[in-house]
């Protein structure tokens, strides 16, 4: 019996785009080993890819992860998926956003850290951060033609499959650079959240609240005032939650009051008071489980890195008609509200803040280590220029 002839799929078409002088980036070639620059002088984009010049990049926890050897990561790898940019090039069919509106070159926009087929069940499901083909900025591997994959670096290669969203030219790059980690993230948890409860956000770009808030009424603690904590926080005050922020730091609880929330220690969280939890720290998944009221939800959002089995009551949870989700990433719609709600209501508190010193990319060794350090704020920012 013959076997069948099976045809070589067709080339992508790609559309090269030299780079002068050459795009730098900064490559994590392994734990206690300098970041190597890199030179990429040209890209060649797929037909609807899109080349983006950095505006600026932060330094999330999982970048510290990896540097640290707390995370498994493929190297040599760029570092970074919290980045806010300028579109300067794309692929011969183009691209669109979110929006459905086809982008421009001199776009200013953020993106997905993750990079999804949309053809997989898990993406048909709209489960598009868990692709079965799943790509991550910042996490993947530098391959051929994929140099650019990470925001440590002066452009970033975004490729099909990218959520993207066009951002205000008037909202400063350290509030906007998050948004495409923390702050979609925190939507989504407060979102997820609310969907346990019953409730439906309201429009996130709106400037005021809507009359009748999705949480009004709800009890609401926060475990962890890290950057997803903190804006959950706000969100879900935003949305007429009463919002208590636990976390063990002073200079953390002192930020947190700067938003207008209150925030205490974690011995000063009340047991089963809470008609929602959001765990968004990793430390604290006991405490957000015993903290939550009879037909409560707890919404894990915190725990992303190897830690140790945490024991729980199945009988309480049981008994109190308590619900427990995870929340990992997000989709492209709820990036597109995260953007929408910090260009909206978000615009009044001062989220820019949160990124401390901003060094430039050479000095990137530096950033992570400050980014690492016990007193570090909670963003550490990088800039090509």
């Amino acid at each position: 019996m013959r076997a069948a002839l099976v045809r070589p799929a067709e080339p992508v078409p790609r559309h090269d785009v030299p780079l002068r002088p050459a795009a730098i980036a900064m490559a994590w070639l392994g734990v206690g080993l300098p970041l190597e620059e890199l030179a990429v002088p040209g890209v060649a984009l797929g037909p609807h890819d899109a080349l983006v010049a950095v505006e600026m990049s932060t330094i999330c926890g999982s970048d510290v992860h990896t540097v640290q050897g707390r995370r498994h990561a493929p190297a040599p790898l760029v570092l970074g998926h919290e980045s806010v940019g300028r579109i300067i090039a794309l692929g011969d069919e183009g691209a669109r956003g979110v929006d459905g509106a086809e982008l421009q070159v001199g776009d200013r926009v953020v993106w997905s850290v993750t990079v999804s087929c949309g053809r997989c069940d898990r993406c048909a499901a709209g489960l598009t951060q868990k692709c079965r083909a799943l790509a991550k900025y910042g996490h993947a591997r530098i391959e051929p033609r994929w140099e650019l994959t990470g925001g440590f670096a002066g452009h970033v290669h975004l490729r099909a499959g990218t959520a993207i969203v066009r951002v205000p030219e008037a909202l400063p790059a350290a509030a906007l650079a998050p948004v495409g980690c923390a702050t979609a993230t925190a939507w989504a948890a407060v979102s997820r959240g609310a969907v346990l409860r019953g409730r439906v956000l309201s429009d996130p770009a709106a400037t005021a609240p809507a009359p009748v808030r999705a949480l009004a009424g709800e009890r609401v603690v926060v475990m962890g005032a890290g950057l997803v904590g903190l804006t959950a926080a706000v969100i879900a005050a935003e949305e007429g939650g009463a919002v208590i922020v636990s976390d063990p730091d002073p200079s953390r609880r002192a930020f947190a009051a700067r938003f207008g929330l209150t925030a205490v220690a974690p011995e000063d969280v009340a047991e089963e008071g809470a008609d929602l939890v959001l765990e968004a720290s990793g430390h604290a998944v006991r405490a957000a489980l015993d903290a939550v009221d009879v037909g409560g939800a707890v919404v894990l959002v915190g725990s992303v890195f190897p830690a140790d089995p945490v024991p729980m009551d199945a009988e309480r949870i049981v008994r109190g008609l308590v619900t427990v989700s995870g929340v990992h990433n997000y989709t492209a719609a709820e990036l597109k509200a995260a953007a929408g709600f910090m260009a909206g209501r978000g615009r009044t508190y001062p989220f820019a803040d949160a990124v401390g010193a901003v060094l430039p990319l050479a000095a990137a060794d530096e950033a992570l280590r400050r980014a690492a350090g016990a007193e570090s704020p909670l963003r550490v920012g990088l800039t090509p220029r």
